[in-house]
């Protein structure tokens, strides 16, 4: 910054008396263009930067648009595009000879930018200004920076600009309005309407649409524009390939993905290291993390992008210590950690219950690492607590955090108090946030479940009618499974697929055949004012358990099943999933907004870790009946095995 400031003192000091421009003849004033363009050619650092302008001025070259541009595309090399700017369109600038070629090079500068995108446009503006004719090269870098600045409506004037000048018809301009319609907030319907009337689609056409579905998160759309895209005959690139990847791992659909891998292949796409580790990232969230691995293994060259993909694939597979171990690994190699990295190894610790590792390498980030947390960082380290039933500890923590909490942390708290008993406090942190943000449905969501945990419905039904009345609306529990290369998505109490009654039936079945091998159901997990009977008959209906039975009925026996949750699995199907697993001989993947869990044999990967279970077994909880020496001891084979478990009652008249 004081360099650049240097710079800008040199112009405003540099004389402008026209008694240093001597009359040059034609051959004097080519002479010394090339001896400025050559100078220009060797500047690589800024104090060289600050000597050219004081060359231009003794040379005659003030208004030069072949120096000027020259060196304002220096300048943007050297990220000082602003000192460039300013000596350009100085107050004494004659500004008559200035062309499109030196507003394009200005304005491409600036629309590359990660926070002056918006001077683009105002040069461009500035363009019209004086009138200089914009060419065809002159809107995709506009665009670019409209896209950078998700303004949808100064797209609209700019694409306006496009058609009246008529430029609309030119491929490259075409395709850098559909990229910035689809990167402006409710602009991606528009982007498909001008894509769709495009007479001609190239691969950069394709990817522009492919990749605006990928990222804000329409992956059936990107998938199925892809498999429109093959039918046309346009081979795509690797940049089409990451987003499809993108997709796939959005909808956790391994299958396709494995496709996709066998694609890239066939067609000979190349392998950029960005293409690498999106494949990376696909296999680790979609299931196979030691795919993964392998791909990471076999890797020439990897990024910081390539250690953090595989870190957080072990993290959420629930395999801390491998995670801290890959750290480990980065650290002794040449790659440095980033605060990105170390998200994800805090994340891995807190799946794993890795509380100890956890703090050591929070309390080093600074230390060793030169990076100061953010509230990502913290957010971490809460849920980390959290997880592990330290609510006190998490909420110390949080009070003495140096930043101001955001409302993340303070859910995860509430989640914390909710899990382990601690209402009260939960329940005065929740009005806090609604408080302050009254209009986020969360945080309402959360203080009704509170009150069902407290066995206060008045309260609870009242905190829905509030929700009503502001529009407001719980997400929907929904889970997607990947069968015969398609996509099916259900939610709880679904009855709009054709096989519905056959599920349901197969649903029955499966709590029938879990219930005789032990199986309790979690009634405690309806929070509604119902009887137990009708508690049990919904928490049959929840869509992870449909979506089990569909795969039941679609596939062989001893087929693998994987499905994608959008919410965190709860507890009575993380239960009955076990169960689920030993009787029917099936490996089952669960994917969750958190993490994975991988059933077999009756047990879980994360080892219960995924929320600290309190369970109690009595009289009560089995509506009277007298448990059986199977519950019991299925019971207690749960609790030796997870740590987290805490055997908080069992009647010694029934464990005999």
């Amino acid at each position: 910054m004081q360099l650049k400031a240097k710079l800008f003192r040199t112009i405003n000091a540099a004389p402008l008396s026209t008694s240093i421009h001597r009359p040059f003849t034609t051959t004097n004033n080519r002479a010394a263009e090339q001896s400025c363009l050559a100078l220009l050619q060797n500047c690589d650092c800024l104090p060289k930067l600050v000597q050219v302008p004081a060359h231009i001025l003794k040379l005659g070259l003030r208004n030069n648009p072949l120096v000027l541009t020259k060196f304002a595309s220096t300048s943007s090399d050297l990220d000082a595009i602003d000192y460039a700017s300013a000596f350009v369109f100085s107050s004494d600038a004659d500004t008559r000879l200035y062309d499109a070629f030196l507003f394009n090079t200005i304005i491409r500068a600036y629309a590359q930018t990660s926070h002056s995108k918006h001077n683009a446009v105002y040069y461009y503006k500035l363009m019209l200004e004086y009138g200089v004719l914009p060419n065809k090269f002159t809107y995709p870098f506009v665009l670019k920076a409209c896209a950078g600045l998700g303004t949808l409506n100064l797209g609209k004037q700019v694409h306006g600009w496009v058609l009246k000048i008529g430029f609309d018809t030119d491929l490259h301009v075409q395709n850098t309005t559909v990229h910035m319609y689809c990167c402006c907030g409710g602009g991606i319907e528009f982007a498909r309407m001008l894509f769709d009337e495009m007479p001609k689609l190239d691969s950069v056409s394709w990817s522009a649409m492919i990749g605006g579905y990928a990222r804000l998160g329409m992956s059936t759309d990107a998938v199925g524009l892809f498999r429109k895209m093959q039918i046309s005959g346009v081979r795509p690139d690797e940049i089409t390939m990451v987003s499809v990847l993108s997709a796939c791992t959005d909808l956790g659909a391994l299958e396709l993905g494995k496709w996709v891998e066998s694609y890239i292949e066939k067609e000979k796409v190349q392998k950029s290291v960005e293409l690498c580790n999106a494949l990376i990232d696909m296999f680790a969230k979609c299931g196979d993390v030691d795919k993964a691995l392998r791909l990471f293994r076999n890797m020439s060259v990897r990024t910081i992008v390539s250690w953090t993909s595989v870190i957080v694939g072990m993290a959420v597979h629930g395999r801390g210590l491998e995670a801290v171990s890959l750290f480990e690994e980065m650290k002794g190699s040449e790659i440095a950690p980033d605060d990105v990295a170390l998200i994800g190894l805090l994340s891995a610790c807190s799946h794993s219950g890795l509380v100890e590792e956890g703090r050591k390498y929070f309390n080093s980030m600074t230390r060793e690492f030169s990076i100061v947390p953010k509230i990502e960082h913290y957010g971490c380290m809460v849920d980390l607590f959290s997880r592990a039933g330290l609510v006190k500890e998490a909420l110390e923590f949080v009070q003495k955090m140096p930043i101001e909490p955001n409302p993340i942390i303070w859910r995860t708290l509430i989640t914390a108090c909710r899990a382990h008993g601690k209402l009260n406090l939960g329940e005065s942190i929740v009005k806090q946030l609604i408080r302050n943000d009254p209009m986020r449905e969360s945080n309402y969501v959360l203080l009704s479940n509170i009150y069902a945990k407290m066995l206060q419905w008045e309260k609870k039904t009242k905190i829905r009618e509030v929700m009503g009345q502001k529009g407001m609306r719980k997400i929907p529990g929904s889970t997607m499974i990947e069968l015969d290369n398609e996509i099916y998505e259900f939610v709880a109490g679904d009855k709009t697929h054709n096989r519905y009654q056959e599920i349901y039936e197969m649903v029955d079945e499966m709590g029938k055949k879990i219930k005789r091998a032990g199986y309790v159901p979690i009634t405690s997990n309806v929070l509604l004012d119902i009887n137990e009977e009708d508690k049990e008959d919904a928490l049959n209906r929840h869509s992870e358990k449909l979506a089990i039975a569909f795969a039941l009925l679609k596939t062989p026996p001893g087929t693998p099943i994987r499905i994608v949750k959008n919410l965190r699995v709860c507890g009575d199907c993380h239960s009955a999933t076990k169960f689920i697993s030993k009787i029917y001989n099936r490996v089952i993947t669960v994917r969750d907004r958190n993490r994975f869990h991988h059933f077999s044999n009756g047990l879980c990967s994360c080892k219960d870790f995924w929320g600290l279970q309190k369970l109690e077994l009595h009289v009560d909880c089995l509506n009277g009946a007298k448990p059986g020496v199977t519950q019991v001891w299925f019971f207690l084979h749960q609790a030796l095995l997870s740590p987290t478990i805490i055997i908080s009652k069992v009647s010694s008249s029934h464990a005999t």
